[in-house]
């Protein structure tokens, strides 16, 4: 339990120290998405087994870490940064494929579809992080910060309400340790702790002087758990596939970056459609 708490202070004190040189720094949170998204993608390469298939694994690391990298490339030259994107999934898909049928002799297409979905899944939604910061505008990290937080604290409230009240279990095939008394918890307590961030950001850090939507707050809280369970539990299914405990020992008590970041993988696209139609702060 020590190592969980410490491993979670850590976390959140890099993600502060992000959000905190920001405006002096904007490249952090691409680097930092662009580093999670290669240790995520090489975990679930190393989990299937295929760290082997060289021809595949070193040009998916090398996408994985250049999409969250491409608005870097794109802004100072003005360049257009969905064609910039589009251009990088081709080329990417013409090399995967081009070594399909070079070595078809020792590599499979079930090989080459597990690591090119993964490839393509895993960074393009945590890239909508960084999505989220220029959507939110001169508020944009607080978007980061309630897309990512409403992902964590969803499973936080799972973790502790179904470890002290878990009675029952919701999908004893898939994770066994997961309860309904813990989904209950997670939604208690992320529907209120995204009240919280919004209260803190529009009464304390701006006294008034900007207006949050407590509507949308509230929906994210409730309708992110639900993105957030979605994410833990499609991903523990790959888990008991593989017959691994986690993806890896890189965050003590936690596991690996996957074991973090697979509930944000779901949520922080949503928040990202989400906002679009209701934004969380309202000029």
């Amino acid at each position: 339990m020590k190592q969980r708490v410490a491993s979670g202070v850590s976390l959140v004190i890099f993600l502060a120290a992000i959000v905190i040189f920001n405006n002096t720094c904007p490249a952090a949170l691409n680097i930092a998405i662009s580093l999670i998204s290669v240790l995520a993608v090489y975990e679930i390469i190393a989990a299937l087994g295929l760290l082997k298939k060289h021809v595949l694994v070193i040009p998916s690391l090398l996408f994985s870490a250049a999409v969250p990298l491409l608005q870097l490339v794109a802004e100072p030259h003005m360049m257009h940064l969905g064609v910039l994107q589009q251009g990088f999934y081709f080329l990417y898909t013409v090399v995967i494929f081009s070594a399909l049928i070079l070595y078809h002799q020792f590599i499979t297409f079930r090989e080459v579809g597990v690591i090119y979905s993964m490839s393509l899944m895993i960074p393009t939604a945590l890239q909508t992080i960084i999505s989220l910061r220029t959507v939110g505008g001169k508020h944009g990290m607080f978007y980061v910060i309630i897309a990512i937080f409403s992902a964590w604290i969803a499973d936080t409230g799972a973790y502790f309400a179904g470890s002290r009240f878990g009675k029952h279990k919701l999908c004893p095939n898939i994770s066994p340790k997961k309860t309904v008394e813990g989904v209950i918890g997670g939604f208690v307590l992320n529907i209120a702790a995204m009240i919280v961030f919004g209260y803190i950001f529009h009464v304390v850090y701006y006294a008034y002087s900007v207006n949050v939507s407590y509507l949308s707050l509230f929906l994210i809280g409730f309708f992110g758990t639900i993105m957030s369970i979605l994410g833990d539990l499609s991903f523990s299914l790959i888990k008991r596939s593989c017959h691994i405990k986690d993806f890896g020992e890189l965050i003590p008590g936690h596991g690996g970056i996957l074991d973090r970041f697979d509930s944000v993988i779901f949520e922080a696209p949503f928040v990202y459609l989400f906002v679009h139609f209701m934004p969380i702060v309202i000029n």
